[in-house]
């Protein structure tokens, strides 16, 4: 069993960045893929971004590409979202989760281990 910690959410003018960190405890990180999903208000959750296990290969929602950065460090069991250029539709809670898939990782039903969410509001 994996846990999961997000960090760094927050309040953010449009146009402005921020960096969220997703800490692993209890596994060892690089035993797993991991993702970035998002939840909207009155919304499913959806897919934002994800990295393989070694962090060769990464994915992203059309909406978040050139935008957003997917990073992790294996050693510090830790994953990362780089978010720039935000947007108030970027408005949600950011969840990461780990999986034990090698494919179909942008899709929820694949991820074994979910975070509590970190609440990120971007203002106009």
């Amino acid at each position: 069993q994996v846990q999961l910690v997000e960090s760094g959410g927050g309040l953010v003018q449009a146009g402005g960045s921020l960096r969220l960190s997703c800490a692993a405890s209890g596994r060892t990180l690089s035993n797993y893929a991991m993702g970035w999903f998002r939840q909207a208000p009155g919304k499913e959750r959806e897919f934002v971004a994800a990295i393989s296990r070694s962090g060769d290969r990464t994915y992203y929602a059309d909406s978040m590409k050139g935008r957003f950065t997917i990073s992790r460090d294996n050693a510090k069991n830790t994953v990362y979202l780089q978010m720039n250029s935000l947007i108030p539709e970027d408005t949600a809670v950011y969840y990461c989760a780990a999986s034990t898939y090698y494919t179909y990782l942008t899709n929820k039903g694949s991820y074994n281990y979910w975070g509590q969410g970190t609440q990120v509001t971007v203002s106009s």
